[in-house]
């Protein structure tokens, strides 16, 4: 009993710790690297041109050339590949790759055999489409992830919902998603006292009935808190002088190099379409 309560301590230890180094990561963005260097509208710019780039394109040499590009870039950022690796690989591509599986075989995708086998009396083949196939979706999110991440990583985030703004993204938006960021590392904070607390009170073992009360007492004081904070934060925010748009003290300049690197940008899109 004691291992498995370990064992859920320890997972939801962990999850909650990685999910606070996946969403905060401002000292990423505050390093003096190439993509921090970049004006964040020109950064949205040039990503959302990769992005879109990977969507198009059926040529898988064009989009393991883009993800080799995207580690360059976080390499010349100064973020650390493993720490980049992880966060881009851990959930949305590996679940794509489990999705793509069944066309892998004849009975989704025919085609040219490359491989048969059988598993319980079940014969089973792999054919050349299919697995072009796979190939391609799974290259595609893992690209399109990565860049999605990096963008995230070596802006900071008050700067990146500000450029969104200026591309005519809808405020409320913008606002809710600031809020959200803002806000989740304070109820993760708050899940880890109260882990912290029913243990020092109840000890190691809990009957179920008992460990089912105060799940539910602490579900429903998470709900009444939450919704406490949300009046004091608008009311603090009203009287600060918030009138529904949101301030941030960062502005933008464009310099030669932003203009470089979008021309540079640009100029391989376009020969790369033909």
């Amino acid at each position: 009993m004691l291992r498995r309560n370990d064992f859920i301590e320890r997972s939801l230890a962990g999850a909650l710790s990685f999910l606070k180094e996946a969403v905060f990561s401002d000292a990423c963005a505050l390093d003096r690297g190439f993509l921090q260097s970049l004006d964040p509208r020109i950064k949205i710019i040039t990503f959302v041109l990769f992005i879109i780039r990977v969507l198009f394109t059926r040529d898988i040499v064009i989009l393991l050339f883009l993800y080799a590009l995207c580690l360059a870039l976080a390499y010349y950022s100064k973020i650390n590949l493993g720490f980049f690796l992880k966060r881009t690989w851990v959930f949305i591509p590996l679940f794509s790759l489990f999705i793509v599986i069944p066309a892998l075989f004849s009975f989704v995708t025919p085609g040219e055999v490359l491989v048969s086998f059988s598993i319980s009396g079940l014969k089973l083949t792999i054919t050349r489409p299919g697995l072009s196939g796979a190939v391609l979706f799974t290259a595609r999110v893992a690209t399109s992830v990565s860049f999605a991440v990096l963008l995230g990583i070596t802006t900071r985030h008050f700067a990146l919902l500000k450029a969104l703004r200026v591309f005519g993204i809808p405020q409320i938006f913008v606002f809710t998603i600031g809020m959200c960021y803002r806000y989740i590392y304070f109820f993760m904070e708050i899940i880890e006292h109260t882990c912290l607390a029913v243990k020092s009170r109840s000890g190691a073992k809990i009957h179920y009935k008992r460990g089912q009360r105060i799940v539910a007492w602490n579900i429903a004081y998470l709900w009444a808190r939450s919704y406490q904070l949300n009046e004091e934060v608008y009311l603090a925010m009203l009287s600060r002088g918030y009138s529904g748009e949101p301030a941030a003290l960062d502005d933008f300049r464009v310099g030669t190099k932003d203009w470089l690197w979008l021309a540079g940008v640009l100029i391989w899109m376009s020969l790369s379409f033909h």
